[in-house]
């Protein structure tokens, strides 16, 4: 299932969610060199975190393949500024449109009901639960770790909190069949939940999913919304959107 769009009109400009875009497509190009080789491999490396390294389990020396005739040489030293920097590399083009489009059809409500100074520090937490969760899912490993999608799970699970029954548009796939229908918000979001923890489960650490990062992500997000969420904005943004029926349609 893919989400298109939700019913869930918004009350304030979403100055940190298109910010946040930003910066991720700013680093895709000035930083990632747009996917090219040896850019992409450079950055993934050097801004990624790398969980045996960042624990000290991993020795001076060790030799990382980032590619085609590409190795990195890791020094074992822990890079704890790579748990920032990682929230905002890619490794490709889709992983980049896919998080982005996510975090536009989900971050603008959520932002909505926090403000965009809180909902910054949210998001950036999110990413800092979704790194721990993959990293304690495989403390060893040398596979550097990049992507948003932690960080914007965080930001599903807390619209799933807020927002459980606002409609949300989705395409769902059939083969080369494909069907336009509406679910309420705990639908769609459970699911994606739900096949994260499920392919964490049977993940044996050969997969290129951080399946563990998306679960810790979203869980951070959804037990953070207490702290976060502005009283004022989200009574107002909840009685203007009022109670959506009819939510199991076809569109």
């Amino acid at each position: 299932m893919f989400p298109l769009r939700d019913d869930n009109p918004t009350m304030h400009a979403s100055l940190a969610t298109f910010a946040i875009v930003a910066i991720n497509a700013l680093v895709w190009v000035f930083v990632q060199q747009m996917g090219v080789m040896p850019g992409l491999a450079e950055s993934v490396w050097r801004y990624g975190v790398i969980p045996g390294e960042l624990l000290g389990r991993v020795a001076p020396g060790t030799r990382v393949p980032l590619g085609p005739r590409m190795i990195a040489v890791l020094d074992g030293d822990p890079d704890w500024f790579s748990v920032l920097t990682s929230m905002f590399m890619h490794g490709g083009w889709m992983h980049l449109i896919g998080n982005m489009w996510f975090l536009l059809v989900f971050g603008d409500n959520v932002e909505d009901a926090m403000g965009a100074i809180r909902f910054t520090v949210f998001y950036l937490l999110c990413g800092v639960a979704a790194v721990a969760g993959q990293v304690l899912a495989g403390p060893s490993s040398v596979v550097p770790m990049v992507g948003a999608s932690g960080a914007i799970g965080g930001v599903m699970g807390a619209y799933l909190r807020i927002y459980p029954m606002a409609p949300v548009h989705m395409l769902v796939f059939f083969g080369f069949f494909i069907q336009r229908i509406v679910v309420p918000a705990f639908f769609m979001l459970g699911y994606w939940f739900l096949i994260q923890f499920l392919a964490g489960m049977l993940d044996r650490g050969t997969g290129g999913v951080a399946f563990w990062a998306h679960v810790g992500g979203f869980a951070a997000g959804f037990l953070l919304v207490p702290v976060f969420c502005n009283p004022n904005r989200l009574y107002a943004c909840r009685s203007r959107r009022g109670r959506a029926g009819g939510l199991w349609r076809r569109a």
